[in-house]
């Protein structure tokens, strides 16, 4: 983000509206709809077989629900949303709003990032406010945020990528889209891999992958401030990691 951009240039907002809008993403999402009612409800689309697709907040809006997405990945979600629609009274529309966040003092109307709140608060209005200078990567780094496209891609589960702590994701709820191969990880399994924090020396570009005693434990991602987010195999983790060039150290 160049400076003078406004928070919310590399965002997408769309209003969900119709009869059956409730409804319809109660089936699809990860999270209870309900959490969105006077809040933000952060939460994921995925595919049947428990994959990542795309992430996003959904606000109640009046007339229905507004959604914000990463814009490099609207048009995808949009098309996924538009194939699970059929006959329901549901339509999905380009909204006029604009976002803004930040972790200064909330300005009326805004509303609490669900994932940590070390990231502050976002709010939709009919303009958006200048970015406040706040060091986002370094903050995605320090509290272990995945960032759509960078750890989340097509491969992840959300639960290796932390969205049970990131209040991403709703047990309790009834079914949605890969519904079962995430209650089954939650449930039935112990997981073996995730993203987690390490300590870095040195650089290496993001996706390099990092090796511990020759063998492949992971990849790298996100840098900031002599620390990275890593995606690791856990049996893996160990004090010789490399990535490249780099000396990586897992945090305890």
């Amino acid at each position: 983000m160049t400076h003078g951009q406004t928070a919310g240039a590399d965002r997408a907002l769309f209003e969900i509206t119709g009869a059956d809008a409730a409804h319809f993403l109660q089936g699809l999402i990860s999270n209870d709809i309900a959490r969105a009612k006077g809040a933000l409800c952060y939460a994921a689309l995925l595919t049947p077989q428990g994959k990542y697709l795309a992430d996003f907040f959904l606000t109640a809006l009046p007339s229905g629900y507004l959604l914000d997405v990463d814009a490099a990945i609207a048009p995808m979600l949009v098309q996924r949303l538009g194939m699970y629609k059929l006959r329901a009274d549901v339509t999905i529309s380009p909204s006029n709003l604009h976002v803004s966040r930040g972790t200064g003092p909330a300005p009326q109307g805004a509303l609490p990032d669900p994932r940590s709140a070390a990231l502050g608060w976002r709010l939709y209005g009919e303009a958006a406010l200048p970015e406040d200078g706040t060091d986002w990567l370094d903050l995605y780094v320090a509290h272990i945020i995945p960032q759509t496209g960078i750890e989340l891609t097509p491969d992840s589960y959300l639960l290796e990528m932390g969205f049970e702590r990131l209040s991403g994701v709703d047990f309790r709820k009834g079914c949605y889209v890969g519904q079962e191969v995430t209650a089954r990880m939650k449930h039935k399994t112990e997981l073996r891999k995730g993203l987690v924090q390490v300590a870095m020396d040195g650089t290496a570009p993001v996706g390099t992958p990092i090796l511990a005693g020759g063998k492949e434990a992971g990849t790298l991602y996100s840098q900031s401030g002599g620390r990275a987010l890593a995606y690791l195999r856990f049996d893996r983790i160990g004090a010789d990691m490399t990535a490249g060039p780099a000396k990586i150290t897992p945090q305890p």
